[in-house]
């Protein structure tokens, strides 16, 4: 029960890494607020995981200012305050050689990933701070290091959210709040298995042929797992994880080594 009495918010939290991540705050004793799009997914997951009055949902989209910053207030006011907040939301968008893109898509690259972490993380640290104890765990990826064809707005996004988790540790850190991203490799999703077509076909391939590709890149030559992100957000959250701050955690089966 490492984070028992601890409360955490969770954006994207009703799927995929995002429920990972939630489902092992709540085993460790955490109580969750959960947000995300779907108002009728975000129920079946509350209802799947059977956190009871232990987990909150609040329907919201991360593009937006106003349901991000409500979503921490929402959470504050719910359970009386915040201990960790994971800046899960985010994604790829469409995908385009630069020369193609618009700037709508890299805007919209831009709110998703990066925004969303800033607006969320501002909304949050007063409370984290007044209580000189907290931890900010944001969700990048290994595109966040280096990048791919096609994935130009997510990797500068992504690269923008690594700085960002570097200069807000040395803000914060001596009043006791840490903050950290995890860099994942590839994990098999829903996401990625419903946008993943999309993507293979704008790097030429067939999606079973990116997903090997990727694979092949990694040392361990096989997906990440939900659970072995999920295992490294909860080492950040604990006690445990006090010392790490300002840190770009890669959990991609050695793709990216550094």
């Amino acid at each position: 029960m490492r984070l028992e009495g601890k409360i955490a918010a969770i954006t994207g939290g009703t799927a995929g890494i995002g429920r990972g991540i939630a489902e092992a705050f709540l085993n460790e004793g955490a109580k969750v607020a959960l947000m995300a799009r779907s108002a009728d997914k975000a129920q079946k997951t509350l209802d799947e995981i059977g956190a009871g009055d232990r987990a909150i949902f609040f329907a919201g989209d991360a593009m937006n200012q106003a349901d991000v910053e409500g979503f921490i207030d929402s959470a504050i006011q719910h359970f009386g305050t915040l201990d960790i907040l994971v800046n899960n939301a985010g994604g790829a968008g469409d995908l385009q050689p630069l020369v193609n893109l618009s700037d709508q898509t890299f805007d919209d690259a831009m709110k998703w990933n990066v925004y969303a972490t800033f607006w969320s993380s501002r909304r949050a640290l007063p409370t984290l701070l007044a209580k000189g104890d907290g931890r900010i765990i944001n969700i990048s990826s290994m595109e966040g290091k280096h990048g791919k064809p096609v994935l130009t707005a997510y990797s500068a996004a992504k690269h923008a959210v690594n700085g960002l988790t570097k200069s807000l540790a040395r803000e914060v850190g001596a009043q006791g709040v840490t903050v950290n991203a995890i860099c994942p490799g590839l994990v098999i999703t829903d996401i990625i298995r419903s946008n993943g077509p999309a993507t293979a076909k704008a790097m030429g391939m067939e999606f079973e042929q990116m997903i090997d590709a990727f694979a092949q890149e990694a040392a361990i030559k096989r997906p990440n797992t939900v659970e072995e992100i999920a295992a490294m957000a909860l080492l950040l959250a604990s006690k445990e994880g006090a010392g790490i701050t300002g840190a770009t955690l890669s959990v991609d089966g050695g793709t990216a080594q550094y």
